[in-house]
Protein backbone atom coordinates (compact mmCIF):
# COMPACT_ATOMS: atom_id res chain seq x y z
CA UNK A 1 0.00 0.00 0.00
CA UNK A 2 1.19 3.66 -0.94
CA UNK A 3 1.03 6.59 1.35
CA UNK A 4 0.09 10.07 0.60
CA UNK A 5 3.76 10.44 -1.28
CA UNK A 6 3.91 7.24 -3.51
CA UNK A 7 6.42 5.15 -1.02
CA UNK A 8 5.16 1.64 -1.60
CA UNK A 9 6.64 -0.32 1.83
CA UNK A 10 5.73 -3.43 0.09
CA UNK A 11 7.38 -3.10 -2.99
CA UNK A 12 10.14 -1.23 -1.63
CA UNK A 13 10.56 -4.81 0.45
CA UNK A 14 10.17 -6.90 -2.88
CA UNK A 15 12.56 -5.30 -4.54
CA UNK A 16 15.23 -5.22 -1.72
CA UNK A 17 14.80 -8.91 -1.19
CA UNK A 18 14.47 -9.64 -5.13
CA UNK A 19 18.18 -7.76 -5.73
CA UNK A 20 19.81 -9.58 -2.67
CA UNK A 21 18.84 -12.86 -3.44
CA UNK A 22 20.50 -12.14 -6.52
CA UNK A 23 23.28 -10.74 -5.51
CA UNK A 24 23.82 -13.35 -3.23
CA UNK A 25 23.43 -16.28 -5.66
CA UNK A 26 25.74 -14.50 -7.68
CA UNK A 27 28.55 -13.82 -5.04
CA UNK A 28 28.30 -17.12 -3.61
CA UNK A 29 28.52 -15.64 0.15
CA UNK A 30 29.45 -18.97 2.46
CA UNK A 31 27.61 -18.57 5.99
CA UNK A 32 29.97 -15.69 8.00
CA UNK A 33 31.09 -13.47 5.17
CA UNK A 34 29.63 -9.52 4.83
CA UNK A 35 27.72 -7.88 2.90
CA UNK A 36 27.92 -4.30 2.90
CA UNK A 37 24.70 -2.14 2.31
CA UNK A 38 24.73 1.67 1.48
CA UNK A 39 21.41 3.24 1.68
CA UNK A 40 19.91 6.48 0.96
CA UNK A 41 16.14 6.56 2.29
CA UNK A 42 15.69 10.00 0.62
CA UNK A 43 16.84 8.65 -3.20
CA UNK A 44 14.14 5.21 -2.35
CA UNK A 45 11.22 8.40 -2.11
CA UNK A 46 12.75 9.85 -5.35
CA UNK A 47 14.63 12.69 -3.19
CA UNK A 48 17.96 14.23 -3.34
CA UNK A 49 20.22 11.92 -1.23
CA UNK A 50 20.65 13.37 2.53
CA UNK A 51 17.28 15.52 2.07
CA UNK A 52 14.16 13.49 3.10
CA UNK A 53 14.97 10.13 5.30
CA UNK A 54 12.00 7.92 5.89
CA UNK A 55 12.31 5.92 9.28
CA UNK A 56 9.42 3.59 6.97
CA UNK A 57 12.12 2.71 3.78
CA UNK A 58 14.30 2.15 5.97
CA UNK A 59 12.47 -0.75 7.79
CA UNK A 60 11.35 -1.96 5.08
CA UNK A 61 14.69 -2.33 3.00
CA UNK A 62 16.19 -3.94 6.13
CA UNK A 63 13.68 -6.15 7.22
CA UNK A 64 14.23 -7.76 3.36
CA UNK A 65 17.94 -7.62 3.91
CA UNK A 66 17.65 -8.98 7.63
CA UNK A 67 15.20 -11.89 6.01
CA UNK A 68 17.95 -12.55 3.24
CA UNK A 69 20.96 -12.90 5.55
CA UNK A 70 19.12 -15.02 8.20
CA UNK A 71 18.66 -17.61 5.42
CA UNK A 72 21.88 -17.65 3.80
CA UNK A 73 23.76 -17.18 7.75
CA UNK A 74 25.19 -13.82 6.29
CA UNK A 75 26.23 -10.68 8.22
CA UNK A 76 24.97 -7.38 7.17
CA UNK A 77 27.50 -4.29 8.07
CA UNK A 78 24.88 -1.29 7.13
CA UNK A 79 27.02 1.88 6.06
CA UNK A 80 26.21 5.04 7.79
CA UNK A 81 26.38 8.03 6.20
CA UNK A 82 29.39 10.73 5.18
CA UNK A 83 28.62 12.92 8.43
CA UNK A 84 30.26 9.81 10.63
CA UNK A 85 32.23 9.03 7.32
CA UNK A 86 30.55 5.86 6.49
CA UNK A 87 31.17 4.28 9.78
CA UNK A 88 29.18 0.51 9.93
CA UNK A 89 26.60 -0.47 12.03
CA UNK A 90 27.15 -4.49 12.58
CA UNK A 91 26.47 -6.77 15.31
CA UNK A 92 28.62 -7.32 17.93
CA UNK A 93 29.79 -10.82 17.07
CA UNK A 94 30.51 -9.37 13.57
CA UNK A 95 33.34 -6.93 15.25
CA UNK A 96 34.78 -9.73 17.26
CA UNK A 97 35.04 -12.70 14.67
CA UNK A 98 36.61 -9.88 11.94
CA UNK A 99 38.60 -8.13 14.56
CA UNK A 100 37.12 -4.70 14.11
CA UNK A 101 37.82 -1.66 15.88
CA UNK A 102 34.64 -0.04 17.62
CA UNK A 103 33.56 3.42 17.27
CA UNK A 104 31.75 5.25 19.85
CA UNK A 105 28.95 7.26 17.99
CA UNK A 106 25.04 6.47 18.05
CA UNK A 107 23.44 6.71 14.25
CA UNK A 108 20.35 8.65 13.77
CA UNK A 109 18.76 9.88 10.60
CA UNK A 110 20.19 13.04 10.80
CA UNK A 111 24.11 11.99 11.24
CA UNK A 112 23.93 8.39 10.11
CA UNK A 113 21.35 7.92 7.96
CA UNK A 114 17.87 5.92 8.53
CA UNK A 115 19.42 2.77 7.42
CA UNK A 116 21.76 2.64 10.07
CA UNK A 117 19.70 4.22 12.74
CA UNK A 118 17.19 1.56 12.16
CA UNK A 119 20.25 -1.28 12.63
CA UNK A 120 20.65 0.06 15.85
CA UNK A 121 16.93 -0.35 16.92
CA UNK A 122 16.77 -4.11 15.06
CA UNK A 123 19.87 -5.61 15.84
CA UNK A 124 20.46 -7.94 18.56
CA UNK A 125 23.93 -6.27 19.61
CA UNK A 126 24.70 -3.33 17.50
CA UNK A 127 27.91 -1.77 17.27
CA UNK A 128 29.66 0.83 15.04
CA UNK A 129 33.23 0.24 13.39
CA UNK A 130 35.26 2.26 11.44
CA UNK A 131 35.93 0.26 8.28
CA UNK A 132 35.11 -3.40 6.92
CA UNK A 133 36.30 -5.52 4.36
CA UNK A 134 33.03 -7.02 3.01
CA UNK A 135 33.10 -10.08 0.51
CA UNK A 136 30.04 -8.55 -1.25
CA UNK A 137 28.34 -5.15 -1.25
CA UNK A 138 24.85 -2.90 -2.83
CA UNK A 139 24.44 0.14 -3.22
CA UNK A 140 21.03 2.15 -3.11
CA UNK A 141 21.23 5.29 -4.00
CA UNK A 142 24.80 6.34 -4.89
CA UNK A 143 25.44 6.22 -1.34
CA UNK A 144 29.43 4.96 -2.48
CA UNK A 145 30.25 1.27 -0.51
CA UNK A 146 33.38 0.78 -2.15
CA UNK A 147 35.47 1.74 0.34
CA UNK A 148 34.26 -1.02 2.39
CA UNK A 149 34.84 -4.04 -0.46
CA UNK A 150 37.56 -5.88 -0.46
CA UNK A 151 40.74 -4.94 -2.77
CA UNK A 152 38.75 -6.93 -6.37
CA UNK A 153 35.39 -5.64 -6.70
CA UNK A 154 33.45 -6.77 -9.57
CA UNK A 155 30.51 -5.09 -10.54
CA UNK A 156 27.26 -7.35 -10.95
CA UNK A 157 24.45 -6.38 -13.02
CA UNK A 158 21.11 -6.98 -11.23
CA UNK A 159 18.13 -7.68 -13.17
CA UNK A 160 16.45 -5.61 -10.51
CA UNK A 161 17.75 -1.93 -11.49
CA UNK A 162 15.77 0.52 -8.37
CA UNK A 163 14.49 0.17 -5.23
CA UNK A 164 12.11 2.36 -5.05
CA UNK A 165 13.28 5.43 -7.41
CA UNK A 166 16.70 4.83 -6.22
CA UNK A 167 19.11 3.13 -8.77
CA UNK A 168 21.19 0.13 -6.82
CA UNK A 169 24.53 -1.09 -7.93
CA UNK A 170 25.81 -4.43 -6.68
CA UNK A 171 29.05 -5.77 -6.54
CA UNK A 172 31.10 -9.27 -5.25
CA UNK A 173 34.19 -9.34 -4.99
CA UNK A 174 37.24 -12.14 -5.79
CA UNK A 175 40.40 -12.89 -4.45
CA UNK A 176 43.80 -11.31 -6.00
CA UNK A 177 44.99 -13.04 -8.80
CA UNK A 178 49.33 -12.66 -9.04
CA UNK A 179 52.03 -14.60 -10.37
CA UNK A 180 51.90 -13.36 -14.01
CA UNK A 181 52.48 -15.90 -17.38
CA UNK A 182 52.94 -19.09 -15.45
CA UNK A 183 50.76 -18.65 -12.70
CA UNK A 184 48.10 -21.30 -12.86
CA UNK A 185 44.51 -19.88 -11.42
CA UNK A 186 41.94 -22.80 -10.92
Amino acid sequence: MSDDNGFDAQKVRQQTAAAVEELLNCAQLESGEILVVGCSTSEIQGANIGSSGSSDAAEAVLSALMAAANKRQVFLALQCCEHLNRALVVERKVMKEYHLQEVSVVPVAKAGGSLAAKGMKLFSQPVVVETIQAHAGIDIGSTLIGMHLRPVAVPVRLKTKYIGKAIIIAARTRPKLIGGGRAVYE
